[in-house]
């Protein structure tokens, strides 16, 4: 199978079992969802979901997280991982937001990546959630399940994995296929024991072919 009909197999699949998908992260506004990404880092949704909640009755604005320190930042977002370089990077994003873009949160890749703590990953994700801009954030999720599958046999690297997906995607599910491929490494596809037996995209998965191969060379007739 040539990799456009294996990309076009598997967006069908993905379309028709989940039409409309979304990110798992809890966001009341840009800057909501700004924050949470960024605390997303190596760090679970249900963790950064349990502490956003706190964190943004306490300051929910890009000005309350500027004029705050730290310190109390840090002792709002302590459960997450790595809390003190996000802390860091929280209080200097929302300070750089507000002399810069005037707390609003950008919409370009180029100007998001200004911001501490925003690298491509991030800034992709907030131009596909936020303005459904065809931008193809990489995350583990993705960057496992596009090579186990096969949609990226060739890619080396994080952006080489974004760019193949980018370019056999079509445009107008870019923004879908980042969730769906994370979605499918994060209940189905997972780094250990993936759940071959569920998985609806089986048929056209590489790593799903080798180990039947595998099984079958194995007995005796």
């Amino acid at each position: 199978m040539i990799l456009n009909e294996k990309y076009s197999s598997i967006i069908s699949i993905f379309k028709s079992n989940l039409p409309n998908p979304t990110t798992e992260l809890q966001y009341n506004s840009p800057f909501e969802l700004l924050v949470a990404v960024i605390l997303s880092a190596q760090c679970t949704d249900k963790r950064v979901n349990q502490i956003t909640p706190i964190l943004f009755k306490e300051l929910p604005t890009p000005f309350d997280f500027a004029n705050s320190s730290v310190e109390h930042i840090y002792s709002l977002i302590k459960s997450c991982s790595y809390p003190n370089n996000k802390a860091q990077h929280l209080h200097s994003m929302a300070t750089i937001l507000i002399r810069q873009f005037n707390g609003i949160v950008p919409n370009t890749i180029e100007e998001l990546q200004m911001l501490p703590g925003v690298g491509r990953k991030t800034a992709n994700v907030i131009v596909s959630v936020l303005y459904n801009h065809p931008a193809m954030a990489v995350d583990t999720h993705v960057y496992r399940v596009s090579k186990r599958i096969g949609l990226t046999p060739q890619a080396k690297t994080v952006r080489h994995v974004e760019d193949i997906l980018t370019q056999y995607t079509p445009q107008h599910e870019i923004h879908n296929m980042h969730h769906w491929l994370i979605l499918h490494g994060r209940y189905t596809c997972t780094a250990r024991n993936p759940k071959c037996n569920e998985c609806k995209i089986s048929n056209y998965c590489d790593y799903f072919r080798d180990i039947t191969n595998k099984d079958l060379s194995s007995l005796n007739f």
